[in-house]
């Protein structure tokens, strides 16, 4: 072979590795009250970072789902079409309870061992967590119905992945989608116009369109219509028990930015048949308790993806040569990826934190809490993947690294669940419940005194004069706040300092890689491995 093939200073691939070989993330779950389930994670980390696993993720996003509308004999089937590689995840998801093993757990920190799971998992391929993060979420939602519930919880908690569109109640497992948003309306969803119908079996007969359907492959959807007292929630499946295909029409499949494993669709109702869940009228109220569950796996996936990010640019930093050292070795170099690992490790614990509030039933720090993290973590995410493909240079640009498909990625949880506005007005709105701000306060409360930056930005912190033109400025603050409060008391002084220093004290500039000069960089990248 010519000298001119020879393959030098290129990287190893980057398999091999336990992915939930992560301080954070491990010391975050035995903080959270779940250190009972280190071993499986530990496990499905191993799994994860195999280059079986890394091939499912690449198969599974250049093998697009395909929507079949019809038989070839004319008839309507509705149908779309997976590659096995997304079979796979969605396997390995479902039969490890990524999906919805808390509710059917009663142990202590099952929500964190699941928020773990679905972190480490998430690193693979991300388009699949939609349709599980859905299912998570749906059940709680459910209960509004006891009777639904009853017949429908056990098959959503089940660990068998079990696709293919036949009545619910036949198969040995189900996967759920939700269905809010209309052309008209947006996140306006009392501006929705599909109306749902009474009928004398108590059941409801739905017509209208919705304009983006989180994962149509599902079983069971929870949909929003107005029905004669108001806006309400039902509860549709996709196969009627008589075996009959329920008139909900996939329309088309959306052609998205990132998330191409995963289908996403708009859909017709043609007189489909459904279930109240709640009371009529109260459908917001009631679709929110399944919101709340999908913007906690917002965070983790933000989260998930920047721990993907940094891993990637310091594996290729490690074992890139450039100016007669490795990258990793270079000054500039090792203050981006320690920049980049800070944000990092501030995101996955405060996801965990959120988890662990969930299990403790801390409801009204969670609920300021979950909005500005949301807002904010959410919002970081694709200025972190920006900088992580940089890192790489142009072997980041291609699509082989997978930096690209990361990239693309990330706007997503920012979007899904509320946008940016969303979010921010959501935490103005729980600011106006005094036990929601002053459990947040307690909480910020814990980490007084241990560093200057921070208690000087929470001595100015002025909640009373929140205005919804000021309120992104004012949720960042919080955000930053609550990560520097964890930080501060639960991560190596390396950590909080830098973090404190950069994010609260102003010793920062706009990009990363600005870390302050006396930043313990070796401390922080020690937290990488």
């Amino acid at each position: 072979m010519s000298a001119t093939h020879e393959v030098t200073n290129q990287v190893p691939p980057l398999v091999g590795r336990d992915l939930a070989a992560d301080p954070a993330l491990l010391e975050g779950v035995a903080r959270e009250g779940a250190d009972w389930s280190v071993a499986d994670l530990r496990e499905l980390g191993v799994l994860a970072g195999s280059a079986h696993a890394r091939e499912l993720g690449r198969l599974a996003n250049e093998h697009e789902p395909v929507l079949r509308t019809h038989d070839r004999y004319g008839h309507r089937i509705d149908e779309v079409e997976f590659h096995p590689a997304w079979h796979e995840l969605m396997t390995t998801a479902v039969s490890r309870g990524l999906h919805a093993a808390p509710w059917a757990d009663d142990r202590k920190g099952a929500h964190v061992a699941r928020a773990a799971q679905f972190y480490v998992w998430g690193q693979v391929e991300a388009g699949h967590s939609c349709p599980i993060s859905m299912t998570y979420a749906v059940v709680p939602a459910l209960r509004r119905n006891p009777e639904l519930a009853a017949r429908f919880e056990p098959l959503l908690t089940s660990t068998t992945y079990d696709f293919g569109l036949r009545p619910p109640e036949t198969k040995r497992g189900l996967i759920a989608g939700m269905s809010m948003t209309e052309k008209q309306g947006g996140s306006d969803v009392r501006a929705n116009t599909t109306t749902a119908t009474p009928q004398p079996d108590g059941s409801y007969r739905l017509t209208g369109h919705k304009w983006f359907t989180s994962a149509p492959m599902s079983d069971l959807f929870l949909v929003l219509a107005q029905a004669p007292a108001g806006l309400s929630c039902l509860l549709l499946p996709r196969v009627l028990p008589d075996g009959a295909l329920n008139p909900m029409r996939l329309v088309r499949l959306k052609d998205k930015l990132g998330n191409r494993s995963n289908a996403s669709a708009e859909v017709e109702y043609e007189n489909a048949t459904a279930w109240l869940v709640g009371d009529e009228g109260d459908g917001v109220r009631t679709i929110i308790e399944m919101v709340n569950m999908t913007r906690l796996d917002c965070v983790l996936g933000a989260a998930s993806g920047m721990r993907t990010g940094v891993r990637e640019a310091a594996h290729h930093a490690t074992y890139r040569t450039a100016f007669g050292k490795a990258l990793r070795d270079q000054p500039l170099m090792r203050n981006v990826l320690a920049d980049l690992a800070l944000e990092s490790e501030a995101a996955t614990t405060v996801a965990l934190r959120l988890a662990g509030a969930k299990d403790r039933g801390e409801d009204d720090f969670r609920r300021l809490a979950l909005a500005v993290t949301k807002y904010w973590v959410c919002k970081r995410g694709p200025a972190h993947a920006a900088e992580a493909l940089e890192c790489l240079g142009g072997n980041g640009y291609v699509e082989e690294s997978g930096m690209p498909r990361l990239y693309r990625e990330a706007p997503l949880v920012s979007i899904w669940e509320g946008s940016g506005n969303v979010a921010a007005l959501d935490a103005l709105r729980a600011m106006r419940r005094p036990e929601t701000v002053a459990a947040f306060q307690a909480e910020l409360g814990l980490a007084v005194g241990a560093d200057r930056h921070y208690d000087a930005a929470l001595r100015t912190l002025a909640l009373a004069d929140a205005t919804e033109v000021g309120a992104r400025r004012l949720v960042e603050r919080l955000a930053l706040l609550l990560q520097a409060s964890l930080l501060i008391r639960h991560a190596p002084p390396a950590v909080a300092d830098a973090f404190c220093a950069s994010r609260l004290g102003g010793d920062w500039g706009v990009a990363f890689g600005t870390l302050p000069g006396g930043a313990d960089l070796d401390g922080i990248l020690d937290r990488l491995g």
